[in-house]
């Protein structure tokens, strides 16, 4: 069977440009295909127009019964079990089944739902996906909170399903493992590729490389007809000039040309119009020519560093919460003015918790010594951010963010004009993680606490960050699951041991 879409045309109202314009694709149910896409473009859209969450013009025709991931848990206070029952229906064998792939311990579905690990949770949500092979399965972001060894479990998990899927995901090795097709929605069409991301960015790249040497090439050809233009124009204009412009030439008051030079600078000037107008053809067919290359800019933060050359010390730190063991064994550990640490541990061993503990926000109990230079300004990206609302304005404002700074850090990070105007809460994921980022970027900071800052951004976005913090070389602490940026900036690594 397939998912046959034809003529789609979609846009959000609020955002006054359209998402998808008269798309056309066939997609086998087979496949395992990645829908690759910046943020903002319509990943998710597409899923739920898919879903038929959402009104549009156009057809989508298919026979499939799709599920979704992340599934809405209405009552996260429940035990888990329960979250379970009112999301599916299943045999408990099937259940167990699934999560023993997953290698979730069964104990987590007599516990509440909103006292496990986001990891824990991701995991038993994609088991409900796979109950019953006849569903076709939409999966939004999967790699969310999962440490480097789950994410790991989950991709071999869904190399060995049988049936195809829908995955959106920006790990790129994740989705090298587990696709063997590719959607990619760019900047003005939808286009398919048969093979995993790797497959798709090499030929991607030959593509761009193509245009933009035919760019190159018109480029040349605009500045040459520029300059013929502005020649032949300049001689007419001269002609015509001497013609009627000198008063002490008897006659007709010029310089006694004859017609025969005024018919000349005319269609002198004739040409010099059809130049013009080829030029402006040109301009148009470049404009053509660079409509789906991605341009990405350099990004900018505020990285004041402090005089202090340590500015954090940690020696035998545990942390604890009431009647329970410690979240991990005793660390040591300074922090060093211009060094990156890299906390490195299991789902639930009390990273992000080490962080809250450093903002003296940990509700528990430390034991040790965690010393810190006091004052010191520190930005803070969460990992959890859907508190901010409303205007980019008031944000900026309640903040006190230069707004200038703080907008132009959003549109090198791909965020759209026709999105500014938009409320926080009406973004999409990924335009709300940007706003998280470069209300951090614009803060002037001596240190940055970063929690998982990849989620939900792209490619393209990753590569900035990690340019960034290789030019500017700020004090920072970082929780991220993608090894292979904590590789790329040099961050050292602490391993919190459960």
């Amino acid at each position: 069977m397939t998912i046959e879409i034809k003529n789609l045309t979609f846009g959000y109202d609020s955002q006054g440009n359209l998402l998808f314009d008269q798309a056309n694709v066939t997609i086998d149910e087979s496949w395992k295909l990645a829908l690759i896409g910046r943020n903002g473009r319509g990943k998710t859209t597409l899923l739920q127009l898919l879903l038929n969450n959402l009104p549009f013009a156009g057809t989508i025709t298919h026979q499939l019964n799709f599920t979704y991931f992340p599934q809405t848990v209405a009552d996260a206070s429940q035990l888990t079990y329960q979250v379970l029952q009112d999301l599916g229906v299943f045999e408990d064998w099937q259940l167990e089944k699934e999560l023993n792939l997953l290698k979730v311990d069964l104990e987590c579905l007599w516990r509440p739902f909103e006292q496990l690990s986001g990891g824990e949770q991701t995991k038993v949500l994609l088991a409900l996906l796979f109950l019953d092979e006849g569903d076709f399965p939409l999966i939004d972001e999967p790699t969310n909170h999962l440490d480097m060894a789950s994410r790991q479990l989950v991709a071999e998990y869904l190399q060995k399903k049988r049936q195809g899927f829908i995955l959106v995901s920006h790990d790129r090795s994740f989705v090298d493992q587990v696709t063997d097709h590719v959607l990619a929605i760019d900047k003005s069409q939808l286009s398919q590729y048969q093979g995993n991301f790797s497959t798709y960015e090499a030929q991607k790249a030959r593509v761009d490389e193509f245009e933009l040497a035919e760019n190159q090439k018109l480029q040349g050809e605009i500045k040459r007809l520029q300059q013929t233009s502005r020649e032949k124009a300049n001689w007419s204009m001269s002609r015509e000039s001497d013609n009627h412009g000198n008063p002490h030439v008897k006659g007709s008051g010029g310089t006694g040309h004859d017609g025969f030079t005024s018919a000349k600078a005319a269609k002198m000037m004739k040409r010099s119009k059809a130049i013009e107008t080829r030029l402006g053809t040109s301009v148009t067919e470049k404009q053509k020519l660079l409509k789906n290359l991605e341009f990405v800019d350099e990004l900018t933060m505020n990285y004041q560093a402090n005089y202090h050359d340590i500015l954090l010390t940690a020696e035998n730190v545990q942390l604890f919460f009431p009647n329970t063991p410690p979240l991990f064994q005793q660390i040591n550990f300074q922090l060093k003015k211009g060094e990156r640490l890299a906390l490195i541990a299991p789902n639930g061993s009390g990273k992000s918790s080490l962080i809250k503990a450093l903002l003296d926000d940990f509700p528990g109990e430390i034991s040790g010594t965690l010393s810190i230079i006091r004052p010191l300004k520190i930005s803070y990206v969460r990992q959890n951010y859907e508190d901010n609302r409303g205007t980019l304005v008031d944000f900026a404002d309640s903040r006190g963010l230069d707004y200038q700074i703080f907008l132009s850090n959003l549109k090198k990070l791909g965020m759209e004009r026709n999105v500014f105007s938009n409320r926080i809460e009406e973004m999409s994921m990924g335009q709300r993680k940007k706003v998280e980022i470069a209300q951090s970027l614009a803060q002037p900071a001596e240190i940055y606490l970063w929690d998982e800052p990849l989620n939900y951004l792209d490619v393209f976005n990753q590569k900035q960050l990690t340019e960034l913090i290789l030019t500017s070389q700020p004090t920072m602490i970082i929780i991220e699951h993608e090894a292979d940026f904590i590789e790329k900036i040099g961050a050292k690594k602490i391993e919190l041991i459960p």
